[in-house]
């Protein structure tokens, strides 16, 4: 009886291998196993000034989208409440800007490259709102786009049934950058909790919605140099108006909430 248990138990370990292995051709397995940064947005009150630091302005800090926000630290814009990081779009004149919100970012207190990304986000609604989950390169003595950039979750509220992932580098950015968008089936991204991650080792980049593989970037994928070989940070942040989106309309309604419920990031374990 046991040596029929141990053949059993061996015919499932090598048919579960095959099939991680042939699953998808564009899936590469790899392990991410090792938890080197969270934050479960436990303690309410400001969010953790270990892990985030904000940017403070409007778009003609030279962001570049024509964005419609100041970028505030108030707890009227970015607060932790009931176990979720909560960032808040909202219609006020403040400091000559139509509009108040929110920008959080790792730079300076985590950076890190390769790995697993992953945040549970519930997303807000409406025309004019534009929530994201991404990442820059930390590479100090480079502007953008040659440091990189990373959309994990890219979001037009005004359509919320659909996210996109994207990179962009020299020769591929803004408008010309590599993207996909995912439409979440039978469900919209703004009743509900959803987990946004990327994969991410020297050859590729594959882009999920609740763990569903949905594209992956190589190197030959790109129209320009592969820049994303260093550490970078993660940002989060609800602009409103601006290139990708458009202005908000008469009917956007105010205020508009990006809940957090987790940031993770694991090490790639292969990479040891």
């Amino acid at each position: 009886m046991q040596t029929l248990l141990f053949k059993y138990a061996f015919l499932v370990s090598i048919l579960l291998t095959i099939v991680s292995c042939s699953n998808d051709d564009t899936q590469t397995v790899a392990q991410f196993t090792e938890l080197v940064m969270q934050d479960e947005f436990d303690a309410d009150g400001v969010p953790d000034n270990s892990i985030w630091t904000y940017n403070i302005g409007t778009d003609t800090n030279g962001w570049g989208n024509n964005e419609l926000q100041y970028y505030t630290d108030r707890s009227d814009n970015v607060k932790v409440e009931n176990g979720v990081l909560v960032i808040t779009a909202k219609e006020e004149s403040f400091n000559g800007s139509p509009y108040t919100s929110a920008r959080l970012l790792t730079k300076g207190l985590f950076e890190q490259a390769y790995g697993r990304f992953e945040a549970r986000i519930q997303l807000p609604y409406g025309q004019g709102i534009w929530p994201a989950f991404w990442l820059l390169g930390a590479d100090k003595q480079e502007e953008w786009p040659q440091i990189g950039e990373i959309d994990i979750m890219e979001y037009r509220g005004q359509e919320p049934t659909k996210i996109s992932g994207s990179v962009h580098g020299p020769g591929y950015s803004a408008a010309e950058a590599i993207t996909k968008t995912y439409t979440l089936p039978n469900d919209r991204f703004d009743t509900g909790f959803h987990i946004f991650g990327i994969e991410w080792a020297p050859d590729y980049i594959n882009f999920y919605v609740d763990n569903v593989l949905y594209n992956q970037i190589t190197p030959g994928d790109v129209t320009g140099e592969w820049v994303f070989d260093q550490p970078f940070y993660i940002l989060l942040n609800v602009a409103v108006g601006g290139s990708f989106v458009g202005s908000p309309n008469n009917e956007t309604m105010f205020p508009q909430s990006m809940l957090v419920d987790y940031v993770r990031v694991y090490k790639n374990d292969n990479l040891n």
